[in-house]
């Protein structure tokens, strides 16, 4: 069995939001959605791995030591919609209270990312608007060390692609451990991150309208690692988590992750 902590793919909702008044604007309603829960419940679908999901902001305020605990109790960690920005800052950089009493600083999360998948935990890295490079360069995973674990070359600028028509995906490879899902009938996704193929690694899914790359796997010391430039959850996966081979892909995704 396989332990999974699974990082990102949570939103808050606050609104609508009303003006009713110059000096008044009120939040009416507030919604928690956990957009991971069908990701979470296709890597669970056969009973013998076990998904923790957090949300960004659960990660993000770990105390000293914490993340370490983590990286040393789970086989799998997955990375979907977490800007570089999660990993490099601490809310003690913003407490003004902290200020001047002592030198503030914390363990660098991406260096204890990239050692621990260096000796033996294996990642999975998941595309969205604050992934790979992202929105505006938001995501900014290239400008971090975890460019050195990636199956895929970031670009150095924004990266999404999008089409209210869709995408749809193609095997690179004629036998793939993806061989037995039939992929003609892989439904539209909205959008994705463009990467470029990485020396070294394998490509198994492209973009059947562009050829870039949608899925890729490799190995980084004792880890492996697979990177699928889509989002696993809406709103460019809104079609995706739908489709009737949705838990096959992802289980058969885990699997080969963790026999390579």
């Amino acid at each position: 069995m396989a332990k999974i902590y699974y990082v990102g793919d949570w939103a808050v909702m606050t609104g609508p939001v009303f003006a009713e008044t110059p000096f008044n604007y009120a939040h009416k309603g507030l919604d928690i959605f956990n957009y991971g829960k069908w990701l979470k419940e296709a890597l669970e679908s056969t009973g013998k791995h076990e998904v923790e999901s957090v949300p960004t902001w659960e990660f993000y305020k770990l105390a000293p030591g914490e993340w370490e605990q983590i990286l040393d109790e789970y086989d799998v960690l997955v990375f979907s919609d977490v800007e570089a920005k999660i990993f490099q800052l601490a809310p003690d950089f913003f407490n003004r209270a902290k200020f001047g009493s002592e030198p503030l600083t914390y363990p660098d999360r991406v260096r204890l990312t990239v050692e621990a998948i260096r000796n033996g935990t294996h990642a999975i890295f998941c595309g969205g608007w604050l992934s790979f490079t992202g929105e505006m360069g938001k995501g900014g995973w290239g400008r971090t060390g975890l460019r050195d674990v990636l199956p895929v070359n970031c670009l150095d600028f924004e990266d999404l692609v999008e089409n209210t028509e869709g995408f749809t995906a193609k095997a690179s490879a004629e036998k793939t451990p993806l061989s037995k899902i039939d992929f003609s009938g892989f439904p539209p996704i909205l959008g994705y991150n463009r990467t470029l193929p990485r020396e070294g690694f394998n490509t198994l899914l492209e973009v059947r309208e562009t050829g870039d790359p949608l899925l890729a796997f490799g190995t980084c010391g004792k880890g492996n690692v697979m990177a699928y430039m889509s989002d696993p959850a809406p709103h460019w996966g809104c079609n995706f988590v739908y489709w009737k081979h949705y838990n096959d892909f992802w289980i058969s995704c885990l699997e080969y992750l963790l026999e390579m």
